[in-house]
């Protein structure tokens, strides 16, 4: 069995983000870059399965800039068997990742897809499921666990309500989330092996893909700052600043 993992470079989820000068987006000059820590759970899970014997081969995929090859070593570094590199430096949107993946998809062939179900970055929590319409394909999000047995597949989901079981047949697509896993850290020989690993490359126009955006960002503004709270003396007082100062009861 083949599965596909789908990861993304994004700023390191413990940095400060800054914005432009001119408000066009987040400053990602000088910036330290990782994978996004979902994608992070996805690839964990593809080395768990191949680690239970399920799975024969691991392949990890990210789109992006020449320095996505640093987050495709990582995933190497990790467990993923090979790496596919779709080269670009134009910003890809939810739409235009599904569609590269696809066409990846219909020369990989993989049984599985797992993808961490949204990026910290643009958290559009598309991507997923705009693959699963397009390959026509059964989909379980927001998983927390992941079972296969033979060609079926069962994914515990997170629901508002608790949690439910979908079954499905493979191939399917599944976007991880956060309670799935605990990602394991790269040691020292599996970086020094991933160096060694086959890194593929190619583009959105060999594979004949258009990823010209849809969405135009008119402005990006950081949210106002909170006021600090006060202390009240009484619960008329409170009543009082409620009513008459933050105007939410009347």
């Amino acid at each position: 069995m083949k599965v596909l993992v789908a990861v993304k470079r994004v700023v390191d989820a413990y940095v400060k983000i800054r914005l432009k000068s001119d408000q066009s987006g987040i400053e990602t000059a000088n910036v330290k870059m990782s994978m996004n820590p979902f994608c992070e759970i996805a690839v964990e899970e593809a080395v768990r399965l191949k680690e239970k014997g399920s799975v024969d081969e691991i392949v990890v995929v990210s789109i992006g800039p020449q320095q996505s090859q640093e987050t495709l070593r990582t995933a190497l570094a990790l467990g993923a068997d090979r790496a596919i590199h779709v080269v670009t430096d134009e910003v890809v949107e939810s739409l235009g990742v599904a569609k590269i993946l696809k066409a990846i998809v219909l020369d990989e062939s993989p049984d599985l897809i797992i993808l961490g179900k949204q990026s910290i970055d643009s958290d559009n929590n598309q991507t997923g499921q705009m693959l699963g319409a397009l390959l026509d394909w059964p989909q379980g999000t927001f998983a927390s666990e992941v079972n296969i047995d033979g060609s079926a597949l069962n994914v515990v989901r997170e629901v508002d309500g608790g949690l439910e079981t979908v079954a499905m047949t493979l191939p399917a697509v599944v976007t991880t989330d956060l309670r799935l896993n605990e990602p394991r850290f790269a040691s020292l020989p599996n970086i020094m092996k991933a160096k060694r690993k086959p890194l593929d490359a190619t583009t959105p126009e060999t594979l004949g893909v258009d990823i010209s955006p849809r969405i135009e960002t008119l402005k990006i503004a950081a949210p106002e700052s909170r006021q600090a709270g006060v202390i009240v003396e009484s619960v008329a007082e409170l009543v009082d600043k409620l009513k008459n100062e933050a105007k939410v009861i009347s």
